[in-house]
Order: structure tokens, then C-alpha cells, then sequence
């Protein structure tokens, strides 16, 4: 599936950031990572000082997987069903972080095993659960196929909303387990050093859990290189969908959030799929999934947080808006030297 060409962020908009965190009343540097962060958001928007954002959107796709049933979470599979109720709700941990982070949160079913909550949060359902990766394909061509557009139609129905940031999150019981299969895939790593304990299983799951990804693996190690065979083979609705998302978010040139390893892996198929997309992402935080890291680390992606996360939902994403948002108003906001008639260091 091809994606147009990603256009990379505005340069001339991040020099100006640049020139213009030089001209702020604090030494150079003294914000640290706030200061990249602002630079980062310029050039996305392509204007200096830049917007602060308002209308901040997560999108949680949900999807059950095959393989939940052979006992690599500590949660049933039927926990997918009954989040989704709980976050169309406002119940669930993402609406109350979205909340304070001054986000709005939208749920999707690509592949609940279940029937959808709502016409419109089953509007791209793909199919009910997918297949058990460790011994089948998670999805046929067509189901592949169906669910990166899903992904890219979601992220163009957001943006043509007036959606100013993007927010990527998950919830499937299960899910961190193809995540993993990606991962590892994607950068060559041994499924005993890329496996977590996920959602706080015990060694008897992480067991099983390593052996599930092993098996994928090796069904998964031949179509590596095509990363829509690699979604069919070891992925699933919801994490093709996100792939989709993150890709196209990239082609509309507009400012995305990953969250933890489920969100990450997919972006790290997205940008096999429309090189150059990471660009516009940034890592919002480092979740405790071994498989996250080297996600993050082939993405080149620095997180802004790292609280010890591992719930998904798009959270920790969440959660680090509030501090992308204060990079922007620093920027914005400050005085200039000048303006305040401060004696710059260089003036002295």
C-alpha cells in the first residue's frame, strides 16, 4: 500500500525557533528538552513563535488477538470488549489523563471480538479478533489491506476536523505480545530480550508469552522486508490501523504522540510504509516493555517521559502534552531581552 511522499518538517521555521530561544531571558539551553520540543512543534506548524494547540486528539483503536488465549496476559480476552465500553463511557484512565491534559479521546473497534458498542466506534471494524499469530496468519491480504486504510481514514477524518495534534493509543488484551513479534522483527532481536511482562503477568506467563513471539517469529522472519506482509503474518486489525494512522498523520503534515510499545511498533512499520513520517512524531513516553526501547531506539526517538508505564490507551502520550504544551508557550510567551531590558550575557 503506497503512501504519497512525506514532506518533512518546515527547516526554515526551526531556524527561526532556533534564533528566537537565543533572544529569551534565561541562558542558552537552560530549558533543556522543552527548547527542542518547541523547535520541533515550529517547524511541524511551519510559523515561528508557533500555536498552542487546541484541539488535541487521541484516537484508541481496540482490537482482540488470537493468541490472548494462550495465556500471555493476566487479563481474559473479554477485558477488550468491556474497556471499550468503559472509554466510550469516560470511565477509563485515558479519559480522565485526556482531560487534564485538554485532549478529546475517541475510540475505534477494528477487531473486538465482540459486536461494536456504537455504529460510529465500529464504523472500521475489520473483523472480530485476529487470527492467533504464534500459529496463523493474524490477517488476510484484504483484512491488511482494509485496516491501514481505516488508519489513514481515521487520521484524515481527524485532521479535517481541525485536529492540531495527534495522539495514538491501544487497548487489546493480548496486544503487547505482536507488538513484540514487530519489534523484534523489524530489529533483529531475540524474542527472550524484547519480551515484558506486559500487563503484570508471571514468570509462567512470560514463558508462555516468550514462546508465543518465538513462534511468530519465525513464522513472521521471511516477509520482514514487506511491512504489509508483516502486519497480515504477526500484526492485526488494530495495529495495521495504527500504522495507517501514524503514516498518514506524517502525509498530512500534522504533529503525532506515540505512546508505548503498541503504538510504537506500529510506528515503526508506518514508517517503513511512508519513509520519513517519524519526522513528525515524537516519543511521548518510555513504557517498562523491554520491546519499547528498541522500538524507540530504531525510530530515533528520544521520550520526554519515562514514569514506569505500561497501561496503554494512549496515557503516556497523554500525559506528556502538558509538557509539549509549556515548550510551546515558553517560546511564545517569554520576553526577549530586549523587550525586557535585560542585560543579555552577550551584551555584558
Amino acid at each position: 500500500m503506497l503512501f504519497p511522499p512525506v514532506v518533512p518538517p518546515d527547516t526554515d521555521a526551526a531556524a527561526a525557533a532556533r534564533a528566537r530561544q537565543a533572544t529569551l531571558t534565561k541562558p542558552p539551553g537552560s530549558l533543556g528538552r522543552l527548547e527542542d520540543l518547541s523547535v520541533w512543534v515550529a517547524s511541524c506548524q511551519g510559523r515561528c513563535p508557533p500555536r498552542q494547540f487546541e484541539r488535541a486528539r487521541v484516537v484508541v483503536f481496540a482490537g482482540d488477538h488470537g493468541v490472548a488465549k494462550s495465556g500471555v496476559s493476566a487479563y481474559p480476552p473479554e477485558v477488550t470488549s468491556q474497556m471499550v465500553v468503559n472509554i466510550a463511557g469516560g470511565g477509563a484512565a485515558i479519559n480522565a489523563l485526556a482531560e487534564v491534559a485538554g485532549a478529546t479521546v475517541r475510540v475505534a473497534d477494528l477487531a473486538v471480538d465482540a459486536d461494536a458498542v456504537t455504529p460510529q466506534i465500529g464504523a472500521h471494524k475489520v473483523r472480530r479478533g485476529s487470527g492467533d499469530i504464534a500459529k496463523q496468519d493474524a490477517l488476510t491480504d484484504q483484512e491488511t489491506s482494509d485496516a491501514i486504510a481505516a488508519g489513514r481514514q481515521i487520521a484524515d477524518q481527524e485532521v479535517d476536523s481541525g485536529a492540531d495534534l495527534l495522539i495514538a493509543g491501544d487497548m487489546g488484551i493480548g496486544n503487547t505480545t505482536p507488538a513484540t513479534v514487530l519489534v523484534a522483527a523489524l530489529a533483529d532481536i531475540e524474542p527472550v530480550a524484547a519480551v515484558g511482562y506486559g500487563t503484570g503477568i508471571d514468570d509462567a506467563g512470560w514463558a508462555r508469552k516468550t514462546a508465543a513471539v518465538r513462534d511468530a517469529l519465525f513464522r513472521a522472519t521471511p516477509v520482514s522486508t514487506d511491512p504489509v506482509a508483516l502486519l497480515r503474518s504477526c500484526g492485526g486489525a488494530d495495529l495495521a490501523a495504527i500504522a495507517g494512522f501514524c503514516a498518514q498523520a506524517a502525509v498530512r503534515r500534522t504533529p503525532l504522540l506515540l505512546d508505548g510499545i503498541a503504538v510504537t511498533a506500529a510506528a515503526l512499520v508506518a514508517e517503513r510504509l511512508a519513509p520519513g513520517a517519524r519526522l513528525w512524531w515524537q516519543a511521548g513516553h518510555r513504557s517498562t516493555e523491554p520491546a519499547h526501547a528498541s522500538a524507540l531506539a530504531q525510530l530515533g526517538l528520544d521520550p520526554i517521559l519515562d514514569l514506569r508505564m505500561r497501561l496503554g490507551e494512549g496515557t503516556g502520550a497523554t500525559l506528556a502534552l502538558p509538557v509539549l504544551r509549556a515548550a510551546v508557550a515558553a517560546l511564545t510567551s517569554m520576553a526577549t531581552f530586549a523587550a525586557a531590558g535585560v542585560t543579555n550575557r552577550a551584551d555584558s
